[in-house]
């Protein structure tokens, strides 16, 4: 490991806390149209045990690919994702992935129960019965105990997207990775989203990371925030959030510290276009 990892790893490793993933130097290229663009370059991150991070950026910066790198989708160009101390070279048994468009990652043509249980089909050790007691605890902890018998086409949009967390958490996964899993429904739903999802977090004791886009969702539901810029992109920033870890919509993001904040992270995510504005002047 160079230097520059080691320092950037010792700068981002919460203490007090057994690193769960560690992200060490990764970088990751695509090639196109016969040119290489390198989208990640020397990104160093450490996520603690138990521990919520989220990840921002401006657009374009990345933050999806290193998510596909730290989930085992993506095999990176340079550098390694570990996960309790072990190289990852594809995805994580006890990892579960929420994505941001839950129309793709439901399937139309199951019903809610068993959309839930489908992944736990390949673990022979679970029997038709304990699958189905397994799910239905899920889907009780999302609320929908009762729609197991609806199609997904049949639900909203928040009600689909807590099938597709009670489908996660089913798998009973030491890691949650959450790409932009809120952005496509209303702001009501998306606070009661955050929420629940903050409540079976704590519920399962697990290692949750977050990409999203919007600032106050990151600082509300973090015990930290990476900001990524540069080009290839990097981690600039690690943001301590340090609020309680009791949340509540209306009492949180009232406090001065959340609005303090909130602006400290929206000044390191816009630093990137500031600085691109002055070179275009």
């Amino acid at each position: 490991m160079s230097e520059t990892v080691e320092r950037v790893l010792d700068r981002a490793a919460r203490p007090g806390r057994r690193p769960k993933i560690s992200v060490e130097g990764l970088a990751k290229c695509y090639t196109v149209g016969g040119s290489v663009h390198q989208v990640l370059g020397d990104v160093s991150l450490s996520v603690g045990e138990n521990e919520f991070v989220s990840i921002v950026g401006h657009s374009g910066a990345g933050k999806t690919t290193l998510l596909k790198c730290i989930s085992g989708l993506e095999s990176p160009s340079g550098g390694r994702v570990l996960i309790d101390g072990e190289a990852i070279s594809g995805p994580p048994k006890r990892l579960a992935l929420i994505f941001q468009d839950y129309g793709r990652s439901l399937f139309p043509w199951l019903r809610v129960l068993s959309n839930v249980t489908l992944p736990l089909r390949a673990r022979p050790d679970i029997g038709r019965g304990e699958r189905r007691s397994i799910a239905m605890a899920a889907l009780t902890a999302v609320g929908l105990a009762d729609a197991t018998d609806h199609y997904p086409w049949q639900l909203s949009g928040g009600m689909q997207q807590r099938v597709a967390i009670a489908r996660a958490i089913a798998c009973e996964p030491d890691v949650l990775v959450m790409d932009e899993p809120f952005a496509s429904v209303d702001a009501q739903t998306r606070s009661d989203l955050e929420d629940l999802v903050l409540e079976l977090r704590r519920r399962y004791a697990m290692t949750a990371i977050l990409v999203t886009h919007d600032v106050d969702e990151s600082v509300y539901m973090s015990d930290r925030v990476a900001v990524l810029d540069g080009s290839p992109t990097g981690v600039s920033q690690i943001i301590d959030v340090g609020l309680p870890g009791e949340r509540d919509q209306l009492t949180t993001k009232s406090l001065p510290e959340f609005v303090a904040l909130r602006a400290r992270v929206l000044q390191a995510v816009r630093g990137h276009a500031s600085t691109e504005e002055a070179e275009d002047a």
